[in-house]
């Protein structure tokens, strides 16, 4: 039995924006509007206006909220200050990556965690099987919730002309109360495209008030909304990881180069959290013998790798594809890859990637490919 795709508060306005739907973790989301080029650059050069309401939002209150979380997660919760917000993960008791999330500390004793569409539900239960014995509580929050962001160098300005926040002062990795558009909004200076750029969590009613309030706001400076096909470009070249990708429970943050995500210095628990000992071990392995490591690849031809392509080298599979697509930034195929430690080093020769038996020949890099000049 098939169930019927989730729709976002701003369906119907993306149809008559004439977008390409996909169903995208259950949820129907725009893939395109117009070019995915178009799109892209957009948000590279001037701003973008993206729907992310398929993201999951948990929020966890209590007086031992933050005991909770430092338990559940690999961060170090108790260092994030009001207001602010942390990159982090959910492991498993082996160490594998259940999910990559960020934490946002919204008062005292209460923090929203927002977990991929994909793994939402994954996430909520491991935080409600791992909240007992702690005085918290975990809210299934994904429908009080709809997820805008404006993304791209324009965004500031683009914002700051509906909203009585202050912008200036609100630092990457931070979120405020505000109103935008006259509706109360918790703004985020948050984004997945390698732009300076806001996330705006808000009641559903008022999302369409908000996105028409922004394009309006943006049409002098050439803001226009983004689908998810343009969202994964952008975080491609920002060489950031997409679960189920770079991201598995396959794979412990060592192996996905991320092991400063992981915080054995906890201050609460005594130190212990879910995955602690699998991961001390997974630190050792990175440090002394690491199988594989994550790089950027970039095509010396025109034809585009896929996730799950062979990597090769002199006959011998080295490594695995886990995204690749055209980047309009560099203007050739890019892709990331795990490859074999001994051949990750940036200039490695003869490096290909096998698309459809031919070896096409590859530039190891280092990532990210892009990083915006601040």
């Amino acid at each position: 039995m098939s169930t019927a795709p989730r729709l976002t508060a701003l369906d119907a306005l993306h149809r008559s924006l004439g977008a390409t739907m996909t169903d995208f973790a259950g949820w129907d989301m725009p893939l395109r509007y117009g070019s995915e080029r178009d799109e892209h650059n957009a948000v590279r050069t001037r701003a973008g206006l993206f729907d992310l309401s398929h993201m999951g939002e948990i929020t966890v209150t209590g007086p031992q909220a933050v005991e909770l979380l430092d338990h559940a997660l690999v961060g170090n919760i108790s260092t994030v200050g009001n207001g602010r917000a942390r990159y982090t993960m959910i492991c498993q008791e082996d160490g594998g990556i259940l999910d990559d999330l960020i934490v946002y500390r919204l008062g005292e004793t209460e923090y929203m965690v927002v977990a991929n569409a994909s793994n939402a539900q994954i996430v909520l239960d491991a935080l409600v099987a791992r909240a007992e014995g702690f005085d918290a509580e975990v809210r299934d929050d994904r429908d009080a919730y709809a997820l805008l962001a404006v993304q791209g160098p324009e965004s500031p300005g683009i914002l700051k002309s509906i909203t009585d926040a202050d912008l200036d002062g609100l630092k990457y990795y931070a979120g405020l109360p505000g109103t935008v558009a006259g509706v109360p909004a918790l703004i985020a200076r948050t984004g997945y495209t390698g732009e300076d750029g806001f996330e705006l969590f808000l009641k559903p009613e008022h999302a369409e008030g908000v996105w028409k309030a922004l394009t309006e706001a943006g049409e002098g400076v050439g803001l226009i909304p983004c689908g998810l096909s343009c969202r994964d470009t952008l975080r491609l070249e920002a060489g950031m990881p997409l679960y189920g990708h770079e991201l598995t429970t396959a794979l412990t943050p060592f192996d996905a180069g991320l092991g400063r995500v992981v915080k054995f210095e906890k201050t609460t628990n005594e130190g212990r959290f879910v995955g602690r000992e699998a991961l001390e071990k997974a630190a050792e392995r990175a440090e002394t013998a690491p199988p594989r490591k994550l790089v950027g690849l970039v095509a010396e031809g025109r034809r585009v790798p896929r996730a799950g392509f062979q990597v090769v080298k002199d006959g011998e599979v080295i490594g695995e594809v886990t995204s690749g697509a055209p980047s309009p930034t560099l203007g050739k195929p890019i892709a990331m890859a795990y490859v074999d430690a001994a051949h990750a080093a940036p200039g490695t020769e003869g490096v290909g990637v096998d698309i459809r038996g031919t070896h096409e020949p590859y530039e190891v890099v280092a990532l990210p490919f892009y990083k915006r000049q601040k």
